[in-house]
């Protein structure tokens, strides 16, 4: 859509190419391949000379109506969707980086995202340095000669500390690297890092931006000549492909991305005042409280907080675990973004495959609790956590 929309309208109508049939709704291609009118125009399109669909690891028209609203929504000049969040992340190092690069990873970032650059990558000659803490001057120490890309969570999984996009943009700029951020807790609804000077934007599709748990998704978006030539041949060949369906779903959910980030957001911060208070709490980690640490960072670069609540229950693993039990509405899932509020004990499941010393770093102890708050009525949620919390 070339006209200057707002994302509430692009969100819905972004990406929209009708077939002959005049579909109202976004149409579902379930095909493996597509038909060519003639020899000359197969070969035309496998050699990338004439643009069109030619087998859907790597072409289908409802996956590019996906790619074209998500991407009209980060205000990105391309977007390659995936099949997965962690494989929007290897398509994005494997598509652009090679045996002899460096890495700068923020400590603070998903368990599985510390084990593909800490082991995976490692193992083809990619080296990684994670920086703990959000202090750009921290980050440019960790910067060497052969740094070729810096990768950040903000706000961070799943203590919800902020880095400043800008600042590290700099340090990548000055360094010759990429940054790629992690939108995954804010989407482009409250926060959109290609504007503040980030290369890349990396996400989840099966958090957000579904919204209701239902399908797996990735996306990989920037501009065109680093994410089209490098992602897009990668996804090409090895094909971390993201389904036809997965992208219809995917599509539905963007459209009502905005009421629910919102009133998801709006909840959250009810329920990180109402923790706050609570004796059996050490401290609770959501930056729409004026005691986080970066609460006026992310007042500058955010237009929400999120709806993603972590804190420290007083006890440790026992005390964390019994809050768990205790619970009989919320579900106890790692799974976030969903309408249903979920409950994780990061150290035994998102994080548990870390080291201690990785846990120490990310700042991840035995008795944190992340919330992911959802549609469910805040009363309903308050009562559910004041069982285990008693």
């Amino acid at each position: 859509m070339s006209d200057p929309y707002n994302l509430e309208t692009l969100a819905v109508r972004a990406g929209t190419e009708r077939s002959q049939f005049g579909e109202h709704s976004d149409a579902l291609f379930l095909t493996s391949s597509f038909v060519f009118k003639s020899a000359a125009q197969a070969a035309e399109r496998f050699a990338n000379r004439e643009p069109g669909n030619i087998y859907s690891r790597f072409t289908n028209p409802t996956v590019s109506a996906f790619e074209q609203r998500l991407a009209a929504l980060e205000g990105a000049e391309c977007c390659i969707a995936t099949a997965s969040g962690m494989s929007a992340i290897l398509s994005c190092a494997m598509g652009l980086l090679k045996a002899g690069d460096h890495v700068v990873c923020s400590a603070q970032v998903f368990g599985a995202t510390v084990q593909l650059f800490g082991g995976i990558l490692k193992r083809f000659g990619v080296e990684t340095t994670f920086v703990a803490g959000s202090a750009p001057a921290s980050w440019q120490k960790a910067v060497q000669p052969n740094t070729r890309l810096l990768f950040v969570e903000t706000p961070s999984n799943p203590t919800m500390e902020i880095f400043d996009i800008g600042a590290l943009a700099q340090i990548a700029k000055k360094a010759g690297a990429l940054l790629a951020v992690d939108n995954v807790f804010c989407t482009p609804i409250l926060q959109r890092p290609l504007d503040l000077g980030a290369d890349i934007v990396v996400h989840s599709v099966t958090k957000y931006i579904d919204g209701q748990g239902r399908v797996l998704g990735g996306a990989v978006l920037g501009r065109r000549a680093a994410i089209y030539d490098g992602v897009y041949g990668f996804l090409r060949t090895a094909g971390p492909t993201l389904s036809a369906f997965n992208a219809w779903i995917a599509l539905k959910g963007l459209e009502t991305l905005r009421v629910r980030i919102e009133a998801q957001s709006a909840a959250a911060l009810e329920l990180a005042r109402w923790l706050e208070k609570q004796p059996n709490i050490e401290r609770v980690y959501y930056p729409g409280l004026a005691s986080h640490p970066q609460y006026a960072l992310a007042k500058k670069q955010q237009k929400g907080a999120g709806a993603i609540v972590s804190f420290d229950v007083k006890g440790g693993k026992e005390a964390a675990w019994r809050v768990v039990d205790a619970t009989r509405l919320l579900s106890i899932t790692a799974n976030l973004g969903d309408t249903r509020t979920t409950i994780t004990h990061p150290a035994s499941t998102t994080h548990g495959r870390l080291t201690q010393e990785a846990r120490n770093a990310a700042g991840i102890g035995d008795g944190l609790l992340r919330i992911a708050v959802g549609l469910d009525h805040i009363e309903d949620i308050r009562t559910d956590l004041a069982r285990g919390l008693a």
